[in-house]
């Protein structure tokens, strides 16, 4: 089976509150889409977590073939071995990444304008508003002023 997967990240602030997108296409038709806040991070963190997603699902979908188009040049260049991994943060992710495509017969990373991944960009967007509560399996956040869960006995 052969996947087309569109991510992008996306993150208010630079560090800030981060969100991903991730939209999975197959014979032109949208099987899966995943918008998910992942608390804090960088732009390029959120870039990389987008394709860790998207990695994940489709090995869970049991493609064989994929083709991932992201609008992070950046992170292209360095899955595709053109550019070094010199952020400390990035490295585990970059290591992940390259761990999962060996899952796969073919994987492509290649690059699009944003103009080319729109769907993706919205969710990422999408998710950057949704509070991360703990609720619906998603992690939780506290931004201090509130006590955690576990700590109320």
């Amino acid at each position: 089976m052969r996947l087309e997967i569109f991510t992008d990240g996306a993150c208010s602030g630079n560090p800030g509150p981060a969100g991903i997108g991730v939209v999975i296409k197959r014979d032109g038709k949208v099987v899966k889409e995943i918008s998910r806040p992942i608390g804090q991070a960088t732009n390029n963190i959120a870039e990389y977590t987008a394709l860790i997603y998207a990695l994940q699902e489709a090995l869970i979908l049991k493609a064989q073939e994929i083709d991932v188009y992201t609008d992070s040049e950046l992170m292209c260049k360095q899955v595709g071995g053109e550019y070094a991994v010199k952020h400390g943060n990035i490295k585990p992710l970059f290591e992940q990444v390259k761990h999962l495509a060996t899952g796969f017969k073919r994987f492509a990373l290649k690059f699009t304008p944003r103009e080319g991944n729109v769907e993706a960009d919205r969710l990422s967007r999408q998710a950057i508003k949704i509070k991360l509560t703990g609720q619906d399996g998603r992690p939780s956040v506290t931004d201090g002023r509130e006590e955690s869960p576990s700590s109320k006995g």
